[in-house]
């Protein structure tokens, strides 16, 4: 069908939602919105789906949700017998309704489900689903994205985000069914009367919390003062409750963004990443005096972090974050006696290049895996298959995403956020802050600072310019950036890295489609499509004596890149 006949069609049967009534009858006449909703349909991937909310084939509503869900379903029962899958759900505007529609399919198509009774944190999934032995797991959430986006990410048995070859199984089910006609459902209330839907117990969370403190590596001191936001979000409550069970109790929540909010109506962008995210943190903080301010995002996966020194709050960056618990777990660990032999670290091949020096220093091994957590959760998997679980002590990516423990497949801002208040207060106790680590470690190993630059291609053309720009920069690959020598090329597509003088050696990681230039001195430019978003990342890394020099080097990276891309 062309877009008008679907349209059409959706105006026909979409019938479920008010809403995607009232939005289709909105945009009566108007060609480019109705395209814009139903040329293409929403991608579904390992990362599952993401998209704006709304009506259509490329949008987030009830139709789209229980598509992907009834090849889900299909998929469970073609490899088990009696399936089982985990629900959760975040804050998001009908993150519980979509919730609730999963759940009501897979029921529907004999699949046994377990169900969060409220909304929570993305770990708190992938825990569910190794805890009660389940096929699959669904969490409704689109992380850290603006108000107007929802998604559903799909985890495998293993409590990792989808594998390629499954996600390759659902895609293929999916494309082959109608919206309307092939997809069964049931009333919600009488799934659970049934016993088809079961809501999690108090005692899955409580295990799950255990887990995380378990994790701990020293206590805290009373005197550590925080200032924590959930931003609206699943974080509020497990975030709390760690920090206490720490015996953390100067504990300030904001409370303009305690309660959960779809809108985010004091941050439009709830990402710990940027600072406009902290301004009523901030705010409160110049009558709380706190020592740390801590965000997690919306799913409460990825925290971010603010520091006091010299009066002033500084943000810290997730490489500065991941190399500070890198240092902290070793450093600690070795000093009480509990560092296993032969530790292990992962990460993500775009994450600091100073974790090698601080890992190297303590004898652990670091291992080097594709961007995405999953493939720090495999690394995981691969330790338990030998019973060497015990070796594992972080896995972290620079965006923001930090594990400690095995007990989960996916980043975790419950654990991360009780590691940082407790590894703030063992350097408060030494008379330091994380600022003072950050300098230290800097004069040890030299500035690191890495910066990112994303090109948003949105529209119809955009995933078309997307793939243009990369193709382009793959066959036609830059000598220099900025001036400085490229070393080699890593292209993650073709699994071959180039040295500049030509000889080729093989690259182990699965296929992704990111080109990495080498530069000297641990120096990098990275280009990676998003996975989940319109958009390219140019992932830079400079290394210099000093941090202007390394910034200036980084400005010099970035307006380079994006000249040779052609923006």
């Amino acid at each position: 069908m062309n877009t008008f006949e679907l349209y059409t069609r959706w105006l026909e049967r979409a019938v479920d939602d008010p809403d995607l009534v009232a939005e289709l009858k909105s945009v009566a006449g108007n060609e480019e919105a109705i395209t814009d909703r139903f040329y293409k349909e929403l991608e579904f991937g390992t990362g599952g789906l993401r998209g704006e909310i709304g009506a259509g084939t490329n949008r987030m509503n009830v139709y789209t949700v229980r598509k992907a869900t009834q090849g889900l379903a299909d998929h469970v029962n073609s490899v088990s017998s009696s399936p089982k899958v985990a629900v959760a759900y975040d804050s998001r505007i009908k993150s519980d309704v979509f919730a609730k529609e999963t759940a009501a399919v897979l029921a529907a198509n004999g699949v046994k489900v377990f169900i969060y009774p409220e909304l929570m944190p993305t770990p708190m999934l992938s825990f569910a689903v190794r805890a009660l032995g389940c096929d699959a797991g669904v969490v409704v959430t689109a992380s850290h994205n603006p108000a107007k986006y929802n998604g559903y990410k799909v985890y495998g048995n293993d409590g990792c985000q989808l594998g390629l070859e499954a996600a390759a199984h659902v895609l293929e089910i999916i494309n082959g069914l109608d919206a309307f006609d092939d997809v069964k459902t049931m009333c919600f209330e009488k799934a659970i009367e049934s016993g088809l839907v079961e809501y999690i117990g108090n005692d899955v969370i409580e295990d799950y919390l255990n887990h995380v403190h378990a994790c701990s590596v020293n206590p805290v001191t009373s005197d550590l003062k925080v200032i924590y936001t959930p931003l609206h979000g699943s974080g509020n409550k497990p975030v709390r409750a760690i920090l206490k069970k720490i015996g953390l109790e100067n504990v300030t929540v904001v409370p303009e963004q305690e309660l959960p909010d779809g809108n985010f109506p004091t941050a439009p962008y709830p990402n710990p990443e940027i600072r406009q995210a902290f301004e009523c943190a901030l705010k409160l903080a110049e009558s709380v005096n706190p020592d740390i301010l801590l965000a997690t995002d919306p799913d409460s996966d990825r925290v971010g972090i603010a520091v006091r020194q010299n009066g002033e709050y500084q943000l810290v960056t997730g490489n500065e974050v991941g190399c500070l618990l890198l240092n902290y777990i070793l450093e600690a660990r070795k000093e009480k006696g509990t560092l296993p032999e032969s530790p292990v670290a992962v990460k993500t091949i775009v994450t600091s290049d100073m974790t090698r020096k601080i890992a190297a220093k303590y004898g652990c091994e670091l291992r080097e895996v594709l961007t995405g957590f999953k493939f720090i959760g495999e690394q995981i998997h691969l330790l338990e298959e030998k019973g060497e679980e015990s070796r594992y002590v972080l896995g972290f990516e620079e965006s923001y995403g930090y594990l400690a423990g095995t007990y989960v497949r996916d980043k975790d801002a419950v654990v991360a956020s009780m590691l940082i208040c407790e590894m703030a207060s063992y350097y408060k106790s030494k008379g330091k802050t994380l600022i003072d680590v950050l300098d230290e470690l800097y004069g040890e190993y030299g500035v690191y600072l890495h910066s990112q630059v994303n090109i948003t291609c949105e529209g119809v053309t955009g995933m078309q310019r997307m793939a243009e720009v990369m193709n382009s920069m793959r066959s036609n690959p830059p000598k220099e950036i900025a001036g400085l020598p490229v070393v080699a090329v890593r292209d993650y597509m073709s699994g071959v890295r180039t040295l500049s003088d030509g000889t080729e050696e093989p690259i182990t990681l699965p296929k992704t489609k990111a080109l990495f230039y080498e530069l000297p001195d641990d120096m990098n430019a990275v280009v990676r499509p998003s996975g989940t978003e319109p958009k390219i990342k140019i992932y830079l890394t400079a290394r210099a004596s000093t941090k202007q020099e390394a910034e200036e080097i980084t400005k010099k990276l970035g307006d380079d890149m994006k000249a040779k891309m052609g923006f």
